[in-house]
């Protein structure tokens, strides 16, 4: 039942610079592993985006997800370390270097559903609380987009980059993201303007031209 979803962390790796405005893709998933949480299975599964007419690699993505009340299978209790892809990143001690707001739209993930993902809890109010939301959220990749833009337009080009969702997104609340310049890294977290509550969490993207910014 989608209702049990709930979608953990993302990775994004791009592999072709400049990314091509016009392409026919082909995607190759795969299961990546299967974590027993108990309570929890933990399911990360793999996406190799290629060029149809060419066969290069342009991107590849990890999603985890949560799926509640699968746990108990007597799989490994620990996932695997995949570098960049399983990375967790700790926020410095210090205010940030840069902080960007962006206000989401009432139809926000009407819009969004557009680009394919067609779960019902973004979108249909009486799933949505059977899901235990009031009204229907915004999907994560949605606002992973909108933070991952943030760092784009602030840092330049990044190589890779990598989020923990830490809580829901209403369509037309505030996003606050934040952001540390660590050398060719740059953390951040985003937060929810009218709550003040995180929704992105220990989260960072490796640039691409080392420490300056590179011309968009």
């Amino acid at each position: 039942s989608p209702n049990m979803l709930l979608h953990g962390e993302q990775f994004l790796e791009i592999k072709t610079f400049p990314i091509p405005t016009e392409a026919t893709l082909v995607a190759y998933p795969k299961l990546v592993e299967v974590v027993d949480k108990g309570n929890a299975g933990v399911v990360t599964s793999g996406s190799t985006t290629k060029d149809k007419n060419t066969g290069k690699e342009l991107f590849y993505n990890e999603s985890t997800v949560f799926i509640r009340g699968s746990g108990g299978f007597g799989g490994p209790k620990k996932g695997t370390d995949r570098g960049a892809a399983t990375r967790t990143y700790k926020i410095p001690g210090r205010k940030p270097d840069a902080v960007v707001e962006e206000k989401t739209s009432e139809d926000q993930a009407a819009i969004y559903r557009l680009s394919g993902d067609r779960n019902p809890l973004h979108i249909d109010p009486e799933f949505s609380k059977v899901g235990g939301f009031k009204t229907p959220i915004l999907h994560g990749l949605c606002f992973f987009g909108i933070a991952g833009k943030a760092v784009l337009q602030t840092f330049g080009e990044f190589k890779n980059i990598k989020v923990r969702f830490a809580g829901v997104v209403l369509p037309g609340q505030t996003l606050v993201t934040e952001m540390w310049k660590e050398g060719n890294i740059v953390v951040f977290q985003t937060k929810v303007k009218e709550t003040g509550k995180l929704c992105i969490s220990g989260a960072g993207a490796e640039l691409r031209n080392g420490t300056s910014k590179s011309k968009l």
